[in-house]
């Protein structure tokens, strides 16, 4: 007698009772979903109206300390100079951003821009964000950071502010970002910059490229973090009217 024909796609069915086939599958898709989001993160305007600076720094520092009033004065500048600011959409020095940002042009608010992860605290979006976007992984939300960003400026910040600037550093080391800007302000960043120097470029031994160090620019004041800002817009600006 012969076999009954399987019904379509019945040899690829997975039970949930088969734990390791299950687990295999889950891995497979993940994977598979993976390669999706990156092939849709190769996409981009080609052009758009404004150059984006993404600040970054702790969420700790309070209004009228002189790190904040420096940043909320920071973004304000870059905003009049037409950039779009955005920040994590928090409070401390990404209130200072974004109420820096708004205080130019407050009917303005797509140019005041909040990227939020969810925390168990930390809950509320900084009244000063217009436009918001809200994820629930730190891992796709520095993705978004990266990708919506022409320049990086980093302030006094803390573990989540490191971790922000290595991954920028990072992937410009690697050239998956070029041509954007790492600016970092500040006695504390000098010093990682030169730890980094000093610990990773001993001879016989390098873990890094003398190169490396040359990708952050270390400086002290907000005047020149707008003076390199406003170098590298003009040079955005003119690519963009080329396209």
């Amino acid at each position: 007698m012969n076999e009954p024909t399987p019904s379509f796609g019945q040899s690829d069915i997975v039970r949930l009772s088969d734990e390791d086939a299950t687990v295999a599958l889950l891995e497979r898709a993940v994977t598979g979903l993976w390669e999706v989001v990156n092939e849709l993160t190769r996409l981009r305007r080609t052009t758009r109206q404004n150059y984006r600076v993404t600040i970054f720094g702790s969420a700790r520092l309070r209004p009228g300390t002189p790190a904040y009033d420096g940043v909320k004065q920071l973004a304000a500048e870059l905003t009049k100079m037409g950039c779009d600011i955005i920040s994590g959409g928090g409070p401390g020095i990404m209130l200072a951003v974004n109420e820096g940002a708004l205080s130019v042009d407050p009917k303005a608010l797509h140019r005041s821009v909040g990227i939020r992860v969810e925390l168990p605290f930390e809950q509320e979006l900084n009244p000063f964000v217009g436009l918001a976007y809200q994820h629930r992984t730190f891992f796709s939300r520095l993705h978004h950071f990266m990708i919506a960003s022409d320049a990086f400026v980093v302030v006094p910040g803390g573990i989540g502010t490191l971790l922000e600037t290595s991954l920028a550093w990072q992937l410009l080391q690697v050239r998956k970002l070029y041509n954007t800007p790492l600016i970092l302000v500040g006695k504390m960043w000098a010093d990682l910059v030169e730890w980094g120097r000093r610990t990773m470029l001993i001879e016989g031994s390098e873990l890094a490229s003398e190169v490396d160090f040359t990708i952050p620019h270390c400086v002290n004041t907000i005047d020149e973090t707008i003076a390199l800002i406003r170098e590298n817009r003009a040079a955005w600006l003119a690519a963009q009217q080329a396209k």
